[in-house]
């Protein structure tokens, strides 16, 4: 199944898409949120559908929203591809480097992103986000991690690398200003993606294109990812993780073409969407 939440800022209206068109599921959730996926409602979804009970939604001119309402946490991997350590001349991690992002910066996939006041070194990365769909903790082995996952979505990273690289060395504030993840247009169920390790994912700015990476070069698995973290907090239903970013990023290209106001941004993952953001000054 696919999902997606339109309309206006924070009056977003979940939506199922079956064959094109958008199913209202306000009869079934207010939201794409925690209770959402704790109390089972992708099931609940389901059988919905199955019984022709859901009602077209009338999309025209509604605007596009992250595809699951303000996750109670954002966990971001860093350094997790072979080809993107190598630009940044960093050594490949024996354990995967966790960093957090401010939930709140999470938009819709056609949302503005604003280039931070004093920014000189905006970045982009595209990247595979996860969604968790049930409480993991302390998970046996990695081979049981997927069976948390309630689907994929097009997570677009937005770092500042003078803030996050060069003001103390916290990554938490060079990856934490607002609308610095852009999120959608859909999450896609679990059981759609068939190797979560076997997606291309692609980034463009201005045309020109940036990021060209497949996630088979991940240094550690989405299930590895899931199974680690749960070893030292809990993931709940809702929560987000971005599983880090191939090579092509601005850190690491010759002249560093950072983003600018009025810069176009178009970011893909093979079977969940493209989005396209534009740049603006805050």
């Amino acid at each position: 199944m696919r999902f997606a939440r339109l309309g206006p800022v924070g009056a977003e209206i979940p939506t199922v898409i079956v064959g094109g068109t958008h199913l209202d599921l306000r009869p079934i959730t207010t939201d794409l949120d925690r209770a959402f996926f704790a109390d089972d409602g992708l099931a609940r979804v389901r059988e919905a559908v199955s019984g022709g009970t859901l009602a077209p939604l009338e999309t025209t001119g509604l605007r596009v929203g992250a595809p699951i309402a303000r996750p109670g946490k954002i966990l971001c991997i860093g350094l997790n591809y072979r080809d993107h350590a190598a630009e940044t001349r960093a050594q490949l991690p024996e354990e995967p480097v966790l960093f957090m992002k401010d939930p709140s910066t999470v938009v819709g996939p056609f949302d503005t992103v604003y280039v931070p006041r004093r920014s000189v070194k905006t970045d982009w990365e595209v990247e595979l986000g996860v969604v968790i769909g049930s409480t993991a903790r302390y998970l046996d082995s990695p081979e049981a991690a997927l069976e948390h996952v309630a689907g994929y979505v097009v997570s677009h990273d937005v770092s500042e690398r003078e803030f996050q690289l060069e003001r103390g060395g916290q990554w938490d504030k060079g990856k934490s200003c607002e609308t610095f993840n852009p999120l959608g247009p859909e999450l896609v169920t679990a059981d759609e993606v068939a190797d979560p390790q076997d997606l291309r994912l692609s980034l463009s700015v201005n045309g020109v294109k940036r990021q060209d990476g497949t996630t088979a070069d991940m240094v550690f698995g989405v299930a590895h990812i899931i199974w680690y973290l749960s070893q030292f907090l809990v993931l709940e239903p809702g929560d987000l993780i971005n599983t880090g970013t191939p090579a092509g990023v601005a850190l690491g290209i010759e002249g560093q073409p950072y983003l600018r106001a009025g810069d176009v941004v178009e970011l893909s993952i093979t079977g969940l969407g493209t989005a396209c953001q534009t740049m603006e000054q805050a």
